[in-house]
């Protein structure tokens, strides 16, 4: 997979669990907002509270009851009292319970409204928990009841009526039949007549309760002024979906920090590692950064990439192989300057020799002091002659690999019979009188072989072959060439001697420029350079060139070129 793909699915893949991480988010919003909404509801009204929450707020040690300071505050407020019985009907505990017995609570049912809840308590005991919530609308309306005059249409409240209306805070009006208020006390801002939907609206509500007489038709309304009703719900909703906000920009806020630090870390920090890698390449430090302990930073211990990389590992692999490849460029520059200075320092050392030759035959010719004779100035000369043309054999030689190397060297291809050039240069050598203790054998194809080849060049190739197996072995050597067809597709040419061969380090420098594999001192002709032109030459032809040889027991220089 490209990284293309790998970051379409990886950022696919991100959205998924965004939109699940959102969706969880809004679910766990709405179940704390309503988790509040609930509180502060219990805050207005705590008979709608849950067993749970009074478990919480209440301890039990033995036979002592303690209620929590937050569950006694709401009691307070709202006006009521709690009790707490064993599962036998024992009585454990209380709060503000009015001095009555069990029975007497219980029968009285028009001015408080009763609640229970069974509670789980740590001491593995079940209790039961009566919440008790005072109504004094309820019970004020029995005291009006007994003071109203129905066929008077008045009310007649008695002292002690008007002294716990003044109390509580409370008012009382009388309606006729049509909803009209003929009598009041204790009213403020109340409507002076009632429709059949305002009287619906007025039942509803726990702060008012009404009385109906059945002869009369007339209606009493009792209610109290203060009194919290259900309305303040929508404060209190308010309030916890202001609070339940500032919850979700907090969350919202916190996940933004760990989203950036996140991708930091997945992609700044990958990014940042690959580019203090390529500042190593520029500064021409080939390696992988890496740690305290000289490990690579982006691999494990076993090799394998690091997981938050593994979405750049095609950019890895390819500065991974960019690497190497200046690695390998810098080694192999290294070995070229040290080869080039062994190379130089080698030349120079052979070029001093005939030179020297040539300059103390030169001062020995124009020396005054002494007549040299016609043959001794012959001599003289034709070593002169023969040294220069070692060294012009050598610049020549060293010229032509420059060439070679840069691919400066014209090359003219053409149609030709492999036999009848191999089959030329051999008979050049068997009629050399100069080495005719060597034996030398040809042994052509049994056919035609064409290939496309610049005949000036090929020849050099073999005639620099030749010449090393020639001047390289002992008398007595045997030299075989030959040439063979591979499938019709391949030319090989095979000279196989059975002289001295060349040990190891020989072999291996034997394409190295100048190299002969022999002392610098020793007057061999050759310039040292005929292996590394052999070399190349063979691979401007598109073929390549293969020596084995065994001390001892000989040589075998295989070459192929393209039919």
């Amino acid at each position: 997979m490209n990284i293309h793909k790998r970051f379409m699915f990886h950022f696919f893949g991100q959205l998924i669990l965004t939109v699940i991480f959102i969706g969880a988010l809004v679910m766990t919003l709405f179940a704390t907002i309503g988790f509040l909404v609930m509180e502060e509801e219990v805050k207005d009204d705590l008979s709608i509270a849950g067993s749970l929450y009074f478990s919480s707020n209440v301890e039990v040690d033995g036979r002592n009851v303690h209620f929590k300071e937050e569950l006694k505050t709401l009691v307070r407020e709202q006006n009521g009292w709690l009790i707490i019985y064993t599962t036998d009907g024992v009585p454990i505990g209380s709060y503000l319970t009015p001095k009555r017995t069990e029975e007497e609570l219980l029968k009285e049912g028009t001015g408080t409204d009763y609640h229970y809840w069974d509670l789980d308590l740590p001491d593995s005991q079940t209790y039961v928990l009566i919440y008790g919530k005072k109504h004094p609308n309820r019970n004020l309306i029995q005291y009006v009841r007994e003071d109203i005059k129905w066929s008077q249409g008045r009310l007649s409240l008695t002292e002690d009526t008007m002294q716990r209306m003044k109390k509580e805070n409370a008012w009382v009006q009388l309606l006729d039949s049509n909803g009209k208020v003929v009598d009041d006390y204790g009213t403020e801002n109340e409507p002076d007549s009632y429709s059949f939907r305002n009287l619906l609206n007025l039942e509803s509500k726990e702060n008012v309760s009404t009385f109906i007489d059945e002869k009369s038709k007339q209606k009493i309304l009792v209610g109290i002024h203060s009194y919290q009703t259900l309305p303040s719900q929508k404060r209190n909703i308010f309030k916890a979906f202001t609070s339940g906000g500032l919850i979700l920009l907090l969350i919202l806020f916190t996940l933004l920090i760990l989203a950036t630090l996140w991708h930091a870390r997945k992609f700044g920090l990958p990014l940042l590692t690959m580019m203090k890698w390529i500042k190593n390449l520029s500064d021409g430090v080939y390696e992988q950064p890496l740690d305290d302990q000289e490990h690579p930073i982006m691999l494990k211990k076993n090799g394998r990439l690091k997981r938050k990389y593994r979405l750049y590992k095609d950019l890895i692999t390819n500065l991974s192989q960019l690497t190497e490849t200046l690695h390998h460029n810098k080694r192999h520059e290294k070995q070229m300057i040290m080869t080039r200075e062994e190379w130089i320092s080698g030349l120079s050392h052979d070029l001093k020799t005939p030179l020297s030759s040539i300059s103390g035959y030169a001062h020995m010719l124009e020396s005054a002091a002494y007549t040299w004779s016609k043959e001794e100035t012959m001599e003289f000369a034709g070593i002169i002659s023969e040294k220069s043309e070692f060294m012009r054999e050598l610049l020549d030689d060293l010229t032509l690999t420059y060439r070679l190397k840069n691919q400066a060297l014209p090359i003219s291809k053409e149609r030709t019979e492999m036999n009848e050039i191999v089959r030329r240069t051999v008979i050049q050598y068997i009629n050399d009188q100069a080495i005719s203790d060597k034996e030398i054998l040809f042994e052509p194809y049994d056919g035609s072989l064409y290939a496309e080849i610049d005949p000036k060049w090929f020849q050099r190739i073999l005639d620099n072959v030749l010449a090393n197996a020639i001047h390289y072995n002992p008398s007595g050597t045997k030299i075989t060439v030959s040439l063979q067809s591979i499938e019709h597709h391949l030319i090989m040419i095979t000279i196989l001697d059975n002289g001295k061969g060349m040990d190891t380090e020989t072999l291996d420098k034997l394409f190295q420029r100048y190299y002969r594999g022999t002392s610098t001192t020793k007057t061999t002709s050759g310039s040292g350079l005929g292996m590394v032109i052999t070399k190349q030459l063979i691979e401007l032809h598109g073929g390549s060139i293969n020596v084995t040889s065994t001390p001892g027991k000989g040589t075998k220089v295989r070459m192929i070129v393209p039919v």
